[in-house]
């Protein structure tokens, strides 16, 4: 993106050289280039996006890389489910996972009665009457009372209040035990009666166990199929916007190209003067920027060997496009250098090695031979 945004010349009529009579020409030229400009920041937002994507995703496979092999393999077959076909089987699976629940609520019903017929299931029957039974401290020592009648409401609920896993219910039979025994002393009937009772739920319950761990474990099995089936739709969604947004991209480099390749050619021809000067500022450019404007020389001349161990850069040589190609480059590149130089303090010294030397060299020496030619 920065690349783009770099290439986008400054089409300043004193700048580009096309006349004052061509100055309209040069304001729809101005409009296009704040056209690219918008585009470009809309991909910026996209490419952004696609960042971000790619950082959660590689979050993601961090954290579940230790999962199985065999499931890894299988994965990679997966076909990428529809967001329809993803709604039919999650109410598909929502359906049977409700049916085999009621099925295990049934069941654990059963033990219910069974504890409640108990002869000492009495007193747990019904909601503990505090105030009649002059129970002043009870509510400060029973946090969530409960009973049985209270279960059975819940358990045949059909406004969806109801209790909606076996454990939920398992856990409310534990509390009307346990809170007998909480409040009652030990040596006293009522609490010798709940923990009676809750020693037989609790045979009767590892009988059930079984059936309910393995609804547990195929609900996990099936939550984690259907995130995967989330994660393939997002995927290729993602993929599609990567392959859009390149295509877009390549748009914009074209059109770019395209308009300063228009702009070039709407160029008056470069003084001498004005090639000189090209010369010198070349020379102020930092390495990598200098390795560019060869670049730039190259695209026009292919037998320019740009990345040649000694350079020879004819100015006077280069056509008009490649001039005011490279002085476009220039100007924005050592504008883009000076600002940095503000903010670093001016203390870059990456520009004084050997390879920059040469090639500022290879300018100047031409140039004198031009001069001696001249002169002569």
């Amino acid at each position: 993106m920065e690349q783009v945004m770099a290439s986008i010349p400054d089409f300043e009529i004193a700048e580009t050289g096309i006349s004052k009579d061509n100055s309209a020409e040069a304001e729809q030229f101005k409009i296009r280039v704040d056209e690219i400009f918008q585009k470009v920041d809309e991909l910026e937002q996209k490419v952004n996006e696609v960042e971000q994507f790619n950082l959660n995703s590689s979050k993601k496979q961090q954290s579940s890389s230790k999962g199985s092999s065999m499931g890894k393999e299988r994965d990679k077959g997966r076909q990428v489910p529809s967001i329809k076909k993803q709604q039919q089987d999650a109410s598909r699976r929502e359906a049977a996972a409700a049916k085999r629940m009621q099925e295990l609520m049934r069941q654990f019903g059963t033990i219910v009665r069974q504890i409640t017929q108990h002869k000492w299931a009495w007193p747990f029957m019904q909601p503990v009457d505090v105030k009649g039974l002059g129970l002043h401290d009870y509510y400060e020592i029973i946090e969530k009372p409960m009973d049985f009648s209270t279960i059975k409401n819940q358990m045949e609920a059909k406004d969806g209040t109801g209790y909606k896993n076996v454990r939920d219910i398992c856990a409310d039979v534990r509390l009307v035990f346990n809170n007998a025994m909480k409040y009652n002393d030990e040596g006293s009937d009522v609490h010798l009666m709940a923990k009676t009772l809750l020693e037989k739920f609790e045979e009767k319950w590892q009988l059930l166990l079984p059936k309910v761990t393995e609804e547990e474990r195929r609900r996990d099995e099936e939550e984690a199929e259907a995130q995967l089936d989330k994660q393939l739709v997002r995927e290729a969604a993602h993929a599609k916007v990567v392959r859009d947004l390149c295509n877009e991209l390549y748009e914009v480099d074209t059109h770019l190209e395209h308009l300063r390749e228009t702009v070039v050619q709407k160029c008056r021809k470069m003084s001498t003067e004005e090639k000189r000067n090209l010369g010198t500022a070349i020379a102020r450019l930092s390495m990598e920027d200098l390795n560019k404007a060869l670049e730039i020389i190259a695209q026009s001349n292919p037998a320019f060997q740009a990345m040649a161990e000694e350079v020879e850069i004819d100015i006077d040589a280069q056509s008009e496009s490649t001039l005011w190609r490279l002085k476009f480059f220039v100007k924005d590149a050592l504008e883009l250098q000076s600002r940095s130089a503000m903010s670093t303090g001016g203390n870059n010294n990456n520009y004084n090695n050997k390879r920059k030397k040469e090639i500022c060299n290879a300018i100047a020496k031409t140039a004198k031979k031009k001069s001696k030619k001249t002169s002569s």
